[in-house]
C-alpha cells in the first residue's frame, strides 16, 4: 500500500515545501520499462506518482502525452495492465493515482475498477473530464473503497462551478494552469496564482498546479503559491529524447531531481 494522498501532502508541509506530483502513462515504452521509469522519478524525488491509462480519444492531451499514449496503445496496454502498474508503483511507497478519462471506468465497471484500484495499493483518481453532475456512481464506489476522487478546475471555471467541483473533491483539488492540452511549456499561465487563490476561498484541501511545468525554475515558482507541483510533458518528453531505456532512467532521475529542488526553494 502507497502512503494516502493526505499523508504525501502533510510529509511535504513538515517540510515546508510543495508535494512533488509526476505523471507518466502505464505501458510506454513497455510495461515493464513504465514500471521501472516511474520508480527512477520516485527515487529522484517524486512525492506523488499518476499513473496514466491510455485512452484512444485523450483530449486534454498535448502531442508528447498523445505520441507516448499511441505506444502504450500499439503495445496492447489495457486497464488490467495499468492496475498492475499501479500495484508496483505502490511498493515504491509513493501515493499512487491513476489519471484517466471517464470512458474506460465506465467500461471497465465502475464499482469493479474502485475494487481493483484499492487491491492494488492506489489510493485515488484524477478524472478530468468527469463531472459533479455525472459522477454519482463514481462517488459510491470510491467512498466504498476508500479512495480519494480529484476533480479539476480551470481560469474559467465561475465560482458557482468550483462550489460543485470543490464539493466532489478529496485528496487534493488539481488546478489547471491554463485553457487547453497538456505541454511543457517556457513559462507556466500567470492565471495560475489567481485560480489558486479563488479555490483557497472555498477549500482547505491541497491545491496543485499542472500544466506547463518543466523546470525547476518553474516548480520553484509555482510551489510559491500551491500545495503541490504536477509534471507530465516534461517527463515524456525526456523518455522520447533519449538513445536507450538506461538513458531515460537516467533522464527522468535528474529533471525528479532539479524538479523536487525546485520545490524545496
Amino acid at each position: 500500500m502507497s502512503r494516502t494522498l493526505a499523508e504525501a501532502f502533510a510529509q511535504a508541509r513538515s517540510e515546508n515545501r510543495a508535494a512533488l506530483i509526476g505523471y507518466l502513462p502505464a505501458g510506454f515504452p513497455s510495461r515493464d520499462e513504465a514500471i521501472e521509469l516511474i520508480a527512477a522519478m520516485v527515487d529522484g524525488g517524486v512525492d506523488i506518482v499518476e499513473v496514466g491509462l491510455p485512452y484512444s480519444d485523450p483530449l486534454m492531451d498535448g502531442p508528447d502525452i498523445q505520441a507516448a499514449v499511441e505506444i502504450a496503445l500499439q503495445g496492447g496496454t489495457t486497464t488490467d495492465v495499468v492496475l498492475d502498474t499501479v500495484a508496483e508503483v505502490a511498493k515504491t511507497g509513493a501515493a499512487t493515482v491513476v489519471m484517466s478519462y471517464w470512458n474506460p471506468i465506465e467500461r471497465y465497471g465502475v464499482e469493479r475498477f474502485a475494487t481493483e484500484m484499492q487491491k492494488a495499493g492506489g489510493v485515488g483518481v484524477i478524472t478530468p473530464d468527469l463531472t459533479p453532475e455525472e459522477a454519482g456512481a463514481w462517488h459510491a464506489a470510491t467512498d466504498a473503497h476508500g479512495l480519494d476522487r480529484v476533480f479539476l478546475v480551470a481560469p474559467s471555471s465561475t465560482d458557482a462551478r468550483m462550489h460543485k467541483v470543490v464539493a466532489g473533491t478529496s485528496g487534493f483539488l488539481y488546478a489547471a494552469s491554463l485553457m487547453g492540452v497538456t505541454g511543457a511549456r517556457s513559462q507556466v499561465s500567470d492565471a495560475a496564482p489567481e485560480l489558486v487563490r479563488r479555490a483557497r476561498a472555498l477549500t482547505d484541501l491541497p491545491i496543485a498546479v499542472g500544466l506547463g511545468v518543466s523546470t525547476g525554475e518553474q516548480a520553484r515558482g509555482v510551489a510559491a503559491y500551491a500545495d503541490g507541483v504536477i509534471v507530465g510533458s516534461a517527463f515524456v518528453r525526456r523518455i522520447l529524447q533519449s538513445a536507450n531505456h538506461a538513458d531515460a532512467c537516467d533522464s527522468v532521475r535528474e529533471l525528479a531531481q532539479e524538479l523536487a529542488a525546485g520545490v524545496r526553494g
